[in-house]
């Protein structure tokens, strides 16, 4: 999964090299932290949030096999 997140966000953002997923695990839900540099906060969120929606609506797609529920947040 946090391979998926990096594969989706990264051709999105300037710096590239500043992208980071960390996860949180937790015993009935999992948390994806991704980091992006702060001039590209807006590229990965988009207009009124649709890119980040869109990110999310991925991921919590493909995690509809685990047991846990999928949370991720969007950090500078």
């Amino acid at each position: 999964m946090k391979q998926l997140i990096e594969t989706i966000v990264k051709p999105l953002v300037d710096h590239p090299e500043d992208v980071q997923v960390n996860v949180v695990e937790e015993d009935f839900r999992v948390t994806y932290q991704l980091s992006v540099n702060k001039n590209d906060m807006g590229k990965v969120i988009g207009k009124q949030g649709r890119v980040a929606k869109a990110i999310r609506t991925v991921v919590y797609a493909a995690g509809t096999s685990q047991q846990k529920k999928i949370f991720l947040e969007i950090n500078e």
